[in-house]
This record gives structure tokens, C-alpha cells and sequence, in this order.
């Protein structure tokens, strides 16, 4: 067959292309087959590369929002719980240095329930609900053990529920009690607080705490009980009482009496010199001695003040020898006297004069006591008392700015100094009999030179950089996929189109009828591009033979 004797076609008309006979699966089966081996590797690498993005691109936004499980655990807590993760097959992430651990945020609950049952975290404090798990045959010192046990583990849930402690922890001593002693030994306590950074705890929270200890435990003193912080010092114990330190509020209460007179001195002379141009620095001692005198004092019953009568007594005694007759003996001698009789009025006769006249003795004693004046006066003095205050002042030089905008700085004077000094003194009450002191001194201030504060780039600012870093993944899973897509899917999919696609009529043009079977078909001459469409047919046979074989393959069977 030559295939350079075409049936001619009307002038200008472009060739027609001839359909493919047979079926849908021959005509892709057919394209397949034309399709280059390596367009067909690429193109099945290309779809590999992509489902795999896909793939990693749905496990990340699946597995990335994390929760916290669990927060500052101790280390042995922590190790348990990631051994039981492990064994749970549940990711999970450290965050905050390693104190917090993270799982995926659908399975926060259920890991919580699964560790709870598993009896994790472990650091919880027991209380009275170790006493729900009693041994069988267990010894009365183990009952007295556990029942220590769970009274600690009680005080320690009641003292860090206060709002400044941290955790705690309770020690107890508890004698075990014996009848047969005389004096028993009294139970003591300790405790250990762990406060919040910038806590502290003042006299009264500290007496609750010593408090609590001692009336939760039968017999427990509060003098027994001793407090302490982290740091090791000691709160409150029984060795509490007046010692030569100050403790921690006689501390305070003097730090509160220095700011208080170096803010007032502050506020007295800022206005007059400039913000930022005086400093001040005040001491205090402060006396917290206590001491308690009782006077009496004895005042005498002088001058004209009448003195008043305490008691009286008056005692009188007489004694009456009898009478014998004397005188001239007769009628008149011989008789008795006459009875002495008292007159209802008027003063009676002394008793020296009657007992003169019978010839007896008499006494009589009168005392007359007096009160002496009295004063009992007892003297508290109060602690806390100042017994001597100090204070120094720095005044910056004034500071002078001309017109021309230069700035020179001078000193201020000897007249200035002193009425600075007068009102410091009269602000802080001053006294001197008490001993205060109070130096104010003028210098120019060492002005540093303002450094700019650094200015971070926008591509470092933390935002900008948790941002980047949350994006980072899906971006570059995005970036692989249409990579793959442009730089090996495209690429096959275009160089398969353009085998199958290709219009073979544009090379070797088809006849437009089919002559019938037994009719000579009329052959007409090459048209003047023969010689051009053969040297495209032979190039085309020698690129792709394939597509040529399969034409002629159907040439031949449309003949027959």
C-alpha cells in the first residue's frame, strides 16, 4: 500500500479525522499503550507523592491540639504517668520545662479516668480514708501508725487550703499513752509550710495554723506546736517570747515607720526642688522593751489641811480605897459621907478630884490615829516606742536651661539649705533632747545617659514567631503537594495528552468516502505538500512507531 496516494479532497478543505473503531476499553487501553513509560512513572510517582502530603497534612491537624494532663507533678509521679501513657499507646508532649505533660485534647478525660483507676497521680495527700483499707491482722502499732497517718494527711489539706501556702507538710509526735506512768508525755508538733512566691504570712494567720495543730490533736499544747517556712526559719515554736532580735512584724512594723517619714520628707521638699531631684533615706530605732513600775508614795499630814481621824480609842480606870473616919472625933466624924451624886447637866467632876476626895487613883488613855496620805501608781510603758530618728537628704543642683537651650546647674545656697533643713526637721517631728539628727546635703545628680530601648525586628516578635512556628508544617506539607503537582503530575498528565491527543489526520490525510467492494476507486495525484506529509509521516513512524503501527492496524482492518 502506498501510503503517499491519498484520495484527493477538495481544495482548502482541512483533513478530516477519522474515528476510532472499537470499543471504549480498546481506546483507552490504546492511549495507555502510547502513553512513554516515563511519563507513566512520573505520573505514578507524582500521585504517590501527593497522597502521602495529603495523609501527613490530616494526621497533623488531628494529633496537634494538645491539653495538660497533668501540672507540676514531682518527678516520681511523672515518670509513672509516662510509662502508663506508653503502655496506653497515648501521645503526649512535655511543655513548661518538663513540669506539665500534654496528650491530644479528645483524650484528655478518658487518660484522666484510666490514670485515676490506675491510683495515679500518687502525690496526692491520704487522709481518714486510709483507714478505709484495714488489714486483716494488722498489730495495734500499725492501727496507731495509720491512724498518725491520716490525721497528717488531714492537717495538710486544711492548712494549704489557706490562699499563701503552697502545700505543707505535718509531722506529729504522740506519746503512747500509759496509765501506769505518773507524769505522762505531752504530744508536740511540727509543721512545714511552702508558701507562693511573694507570700507571706503574718502573726495572726501563723497563730491560726498553731491553732488548728492544737486543737486537732487531744492534749497538744500550743506552745508545742512549731511553724516554719521553706527557707527553714521559724515561724512560731516554743521557745516564742521576747528575745534580743526583732522577729519578722517587729521587723515590719519599723520598715513601715521609715517609708512613712521618708515619704512624708519626700512630699515636703519635691515641689520645691523638682521631681527627681532630692533622696531621702530615714532610720529609725524603735524600743520594743516592755517594763512595768509601781510607786507608793507617802504624803505627811502638814499645814493647814485638816487630817482625817482613821480610829479613836479612850480607855479609863479608876481605883477606890475606903474611907476612914478622920478628924475630931464627935458626932460629926462618926458619920459616912454623902453619896456623890452627878448633875444631869453641866460638866461632872474630874475623876482625879473625886477619887482626890475618897482617897483613890484613876486612869485614863486616849489615842487618836490619823491617816497618812497614799499614792500606788504602776507605770506600763508601750512598746514600739522611737527612741531616735536619722535622716539624710540629697538636693540636687538647680538646674538652669537658657534660652539658647543650654543647661547649666548650680548650687543652691546656704539660705536655701537651711530652710530645706527647718522643714525636713519639723516633718519628721524632730526633737532634739530625744537625740535625732537630721543632715542635708546639696550635689549635682550623675545623670545617666538614656539608652534607647531595643527595638525587636517584627519577624522576632514572639507572636510573630509562635505564629510561623504553628504554621510551619502544614505551609511546607503544602508547598511539597503542589511541587508535586506542577513539577511531576503536570508535567505526565501533558506529555500523555499530548500522545493520545495528537490529530495523526494533520500528517496523513484519510479518504473521505470507502469505495464499495468491486468499483475501481478513482486515485487521484498527491496534492503539492505530498512530499511534506510523508517527511512528517517517517518522522512520526520513527518517534512513536507505536501510533503509527496502531494506524496502520486499522487501516488495514477497516479494509478487509
Amino acid at each position: 500500500m502506498d501510503n503517499a496516494l491519498t484520495p484527493a479532497l477538495p481544495q482548502g478543505m482541512p483533513p478530516v479525522a477519522r474515528p476510532v473503531v472499537g470499543g471504549a476499553s480498546d481506546g483507552w487501553l490504546a492511549r495507555l499503550s502510547a502513553v512513554p513509560v516515563k511519563a507513566m512513572v512520573m505520573l505514578t510517582l507524582g500521585v504517590a507523592a501527593l497522597a502521602a502530603v495529603i495523609a501527613a497534612l490530616a494526621m497533623w491537624s488531628k494529633g496537634g491540639d494538645y491539653r495538660v494532663l497533668y501540672a507540676n507533678l514531682s518527678d516520681k509521679d511523672g515518670g509513672a504517668i509516662l510509662a502508663q501513657l506508653s503502655q496506653l499507646n497515648v501521645p503526649y508532649r512535655h511543655a513548661d520545662g518538663g513540669n506539665a505533660i500534654l496528650v491530644p485534647a479528645d483524650q484528655v478525660h478518658d487518660v484522666r479516668l484510666k490514670l485515676a483507676q490506675a491510683g495515679l497521680p500518687k502525690g496526692s495527700t491520704s487522709g481518714f480514708e486510709l483507714l478505709d483499707n484495714a488489714r486483716f491482722g494488722q498489730t495495734q502499732f500499725q492501727e496507731r501508725v495509720t491512724w498518725q497517718r491520716a490525721l497528717e494527711g488531714e492537717l495538710v489539706r486544711s492548712i494549704s487550703a489557706l490562699a499563701a501556702v503552697q502545700s505543707a507538710r505535718v509531722h506529729l509526735a504522740l506519746p503512747q499513752q500509759n496509765g501506769f506512768f505518773r507524769e505522762q508525755q505531752k504530744p508536740s508538733a511540727s509543721v512545714l509550710v511552702q508558701l507562693h512566691p511573694g507570700r507571706t504570712l503574718d502573726r495572726a494567720q501563723i497563730a491560726g495554723i498553731v491553732h488548728l495543730v492544737s486543737a486537732s490533736v487531744s492534749d497538744l499544747a500550743p506552745k508545742a506546736v512549731s511553724v516554719l517556712d521553706a527557707s527553714g526559719a521559724l515561724l512560731s515554736g516554743a521557745n516564742e517570747g521576747p528575745t534580743n532580735g526583732l522577729d519578722a512584724q517587729q521587723l515590719s512594723y519599723v520598715q513601715q515607720i521609715e517609708s512613712s517619714y521618708q515619704k512624708r520628707v519626700i512630699d515636703i521638699i519635691e515641689p520645691i526642688v523638682g521631681r527627681d531631684n532630692v533622696r531621702a533615706t530615714v532610720t529609725a530605732e524603735v524600743d520594743f522593751a516592755q517594763s512595768e513600775a509601781t510607786d507608793e508614795l507617802f504624803k505627811p499630814n502638814q499645814g493647814n489641811t485638816p487630817a482625817t481621824v482613821r480610829s479613836q480609842q479612850t480607855s479609863e480606870s479608876s481605883n477606890g480605897a475606903s474611907s476612914t473616919p478622920s478628924g475630931v472625933p464627935g458626932a460629926l466624924s462618926n458619920q459616912p459621907p454623902v453619896p456623890a451624886t452627878a448633875p444631869l447637866t453641866g460638866a461632872s467632876a474630874p475623876l482625879h478630884a473625886a477619887a482626890a476626895a475618897g482617897n483613890g487613883s484613876s486612869r485614863r488613855d486616849h489615842v487618836v490615829n490619823y491617816e497618812v496620805d497614799k499614792t500606788v501608781r504602776v507605770t506600763r510603758n508601750a512598746t514600739g516606742t522611737i527612741k531616735r530618728i536619722n535622716t539624710a537628704v540629697v538636693v540636687n543642683h538647680r538646674v538652669v536651661t537658657d534660652a539658647k537651650g543650654k543647661t547649666t546647674s548650680t548650687a543652691l545656697s546656704s539660705d536655701e539649705i537651711a530652710k530645706l533643713t527647718a522643714l525636713v526637721q519639723e516633718s519628721i517631728g524632730y526633737n532634739k533632747e530625744r537625740g535625732d539628727s537630721v543632715k542635708l546635703i546639696n550635689a549635682p545628680f550623675r545623670v545617666e545617659p538614656m539608652t534607647k530601648p531595643e527595638v525587636v525586628p517584627p519577624w522576632q516578635q514572639p507572636w510573630l514567631v509562635d505564629l510561623v512556628r504553628a504554621a510551619a508544617v502544614p505551609s511546607a506539607l503544602a508547598l511539597v503537594a503542589l511541587l508535586v503537582v506542577l513539577g511531576v503530575i503536570r508535567p505526565a498528565l501533558k506529555a500523555a495528552g499530548t500522545v493520545t491527543g495528537r490529530r495523526l489526520d494533520t500528517v496523513v490525510s484519510d479518504p473521505v468516502p470507502q469505495p464499495q467492494l468491486g468499483q475501481a476507486a478513482p486515485l487521484a495525484l498527491a496534492p503539492p505538500a505530498a512530499e511534506k506529509q510523508l517527511h512528517d509521516a517517517r518522522e512520526l513512524a520513527r518517534q512513536n512507531p507505536a501510533a503509527v503501527a496502531s494506524i496502520v492496524r486499522d487501516w488495514v482492518h477497516n479494509e478487509a
